[in-house]
């Protein structure tokens, strides 16, 4: 399997405020309204999650690993690559975490200190669109992969003759297997019914400080050992859609009271 060169996040910069809102198993992937300071609920629909966006608001895609090992995150906004900028690719780099280590991805990665923060905007302004590439619109997504396990040298105590001292044997150190695994097929999102211009996207936002800086990272596998895909849009959109159930708006009752009361 190739070794790559990842992006590590250098501090612990966020905590997961709602359990209930975070998916994933191998990392806890949750979507912050940066404007409203508020962890947007995930509404779930025939086994795929949605949050809404507002429009102009800004949001972070926080990550947090559950493992008591590394794990590499390759995130996508839109079909693009967050750090790359590249039509998003899981054999991409990605954000290494180490264990228990938590990342707030703000925005697009302009270099290893400075980001251009994601906002949720109408698609034509979306950078994704704004780049030739609104095929993929309203999705989020997260790969996340196993580090590979350093390979364990065997040992066994040296043999002794009976009155001759000890004898060294040689451990030879077990090479890695470079040859990776097939890649697996990827899923494409299912289109939506609402019309592209009718949907949100995600924009190129302010610059901002964030700093990242490079390791090392192989991974166990060619493929994610998880993928986390969240789908997002306007309120208005998610409902129109029956992703999400507008609330029942309260009916006047002809009958309210049993009997009549005294005026006031």
């Amino acid at each position: 399997m190739k070794r790559l060169i990842a992006v590590t996040a250098t501090l612990t910069v966020c905590a997961l405020s709602s359990p209930a809102a975070a998916m994933g198993s191998i990392a806890d992937i949750v979507i912050h309204d940066r404007a409203q300071n508020r962890t947007l609920p995930v509404h779930v629909h025939e086994g795929r999650h949605y949050v809404v966006g507002r429009p102009g608001n800004e949001y972070e895609i926080r990550l947090r690993n559950r493992q008591r090992g590394d794990i590499l995150s390759v995130v996508s906004v839109d079909g693009v690559d967050v750090i790359t900028g590249d039509t998003a690719d899981w054999r991409h780099s990605g954000y290494v975490l180490g264990p228990r280590q938590s990342f707030g991805v703000k925005g697009w990665r302009k270099s290893l200190d400075r980001t251009a923060a994601f906002y949720f905007t109408a698609l034509p302004d979306s950078y994704a669109a704004r780049t030739g590439r609104a095929d993929h619109v309203g999705v989020i997504g997260v790969a996340v992969f196993h580090k590979k396990p350093e390979p364990v040298v065997p040992h066994w105590p040296p043999r002794v003759d009976r009155g001759a001292a000890a004898a060294e044997s040689p451990f030879p150190a077990a090479a890695a297997d470079e040859r990776g695994a097939g890649a697996a097929a990827r899923a494409e999102a299912p289109a939506t019914a609402v019309q592209k211009s009718a949907r949100l996207g995600t924009g190129h936002g302010r610059s901002e400080t964030s700093v990242v800086t490079y390791t090392e990272f192989e991974r166990a596998t060619a493929a994610p050992a998880e993928v986390i895909t969240i789908y997002y849009d306007s309120y208005r959109n998610l409902v129109a859609q029956g992703m999400i159930r507008a609330p029942s708006l309260a009916r006047p009752d002809p009958f309210p009271g049993r009997f009549v009361p005294d005026p006031r």
